[in-house]
């Protein structure tokens, strides 16, 4: 009996605690005019939480509708799972951004152990629902539309680093943190694992890794690569955009070859062997843009965090004419580095447009 007493009591004290750090924080950052809502408001916006978006593993996501008839989603937080720390990051991060390629968050709950965040709704869902196979009924996009959502991406993830008072790292990039409105405009989301910092800080400390398998650059894990710094939010960005043009993960086993299981290292053979992209009802113009993507990816997931360009130059280098753009070194997984590094020397500095088209490389097309 005792013991569930003080179960009890340390439950009570570790909500009230992240209660009372999340009204303190919210109280010095007036200044982001968010609107706090009530849990009867979230459960009258939501219809009673009735049509439900989707779950993650924080909580639970839902359609609702605003008195004014604004469409929102509402992402109830568990607090079996939730972190105090994940709420403020969220809210002191999308709280003070109001960029077109980056979620606007319209306001919160904190009631108890209630906690909720109201967002944009954004119908068209998250990007990874359009490059993967798995999600057969939805319509393909062109390639000149996969395009316009790299650069939005990038035009995001620049904003972050560097059009804020504060620069913000997202520490998760990938395509189901990539939300598309009725337009398929994209917008960044998801700020859980993000991390604040002065806009004089060029290098940033953390006690762990974060962010999902995948798109983790590789200075997270291994301390000898590098520095962790806004690289790491360019390395997820290159594999975000290889992934878009694959339509396929990154890493996969079940390739029909052994070559091809990681997608990044047989697309830069295709390319430095000369090889073209065939894609199916593709024009000139959308060809360019697809190979852009492909070499700008490959210089954003370098395995040194000083070989990757900053997101600044990395937009540029997607935004401009494909003439420009050299072939980086091949980018490899970790074990693979020095090995690589004997190579690299007679792969530094190739133009692209100096590559002669011999095979063809085909991609899924619209």
């Amino acid at each position: 009996m005792f013991m569930f007493a003080y179960l009890i009591y340390k439950f009570r004290r570790r909500y009230l605690s992240l209660d009372d750090n999340i009204e303190e924080f919210l109280q010095n950052h007036k200044s982001l005019q968010l609107i706090k809502y009530s849990y009867y408001d979230i459960k009258k916006m939501t219809n009673s939480f009735k049509d439900k978006l989707g779950q993650g593993g924080f909580g639970s996501v839902y359609k609702g509708k605003l008195k004014s008839g604004r469409v929102v989603a509402v992402k109830v937080l568990l607090m079996s799972k939730a972190d105090g720390q994940d709420f403020i990051n969220e809210v002191a991060t999308i709280g003070r951004i109001h960029h077109i390629n980056v979620v606007q968050l319209v306001g919160f709950c904190i009631e108890g152990s209630k906690w909720a965040l109201i967002y944009d709704f954004m119908p068209n869902g998250s990007l990874d629902k359009f490059i993967f196979p798995k999600h057969e009924n939805n319509t393909p996009l062109s390639w000149e539309r996969l395009y316009k959502i790299a650069l939005g991406v990038g035009r995001g993830i620049e904003y972050l680093h560097q059009g804020c008072d504060m620069k913000i790292l997202h520490f998760d990039i990938k395509p189901h943190n990539i939300l598309l409105d009725e337009d398929f405009t994209p917008k960044v989301s998801d700020f859980g694992l993000a991390k604040l910092y002065s806009t004089d800080e060029s290098i940033v400390s953390l006690t762990k890794a974060r962010g999902t398998m995948g798109y983790i650059a590789p200075e997270l894990f291994y301390k000898n690569i590098g520095c962790i710094s806004n690289k790491a939010d360019v390395y997820s960005f290159g594999m975000l955009l290889m992934e878009m043009v694959g339509k396929r993960k990154n890493l996969n086993a079940l390739a029909d070859h052994s070559s091809q299981i990681y997608f990044p290292s047989w697309i830069y053979d295709k390319f430095y062997q000369g090889e073209d992209i065939e894609m199916e009802d593709a024009t000139d113009s959308e060809k360019i843009s697809v190979k852009k993507m492909v070499i700008v990816a490959l210089w954003c997931i370098q395995m040194k965090p000083t070989d990757r360009p900053s997101m600044s130059k990395a937009l540029k280098m997607l935004e401009g004419g494909i003439e420009l753009l050299q072939m980086p070194p091949k980018p490899a997984l970790y074990y693979d580095v020095l090995k690589v590094e004997d190579q690299v020397s007679n792969q530094v500095g190739v133009p692209v447009s100096s590559l002669n088209a011999m095979d063809t490389i085909t991609l899924t097309g619209r």
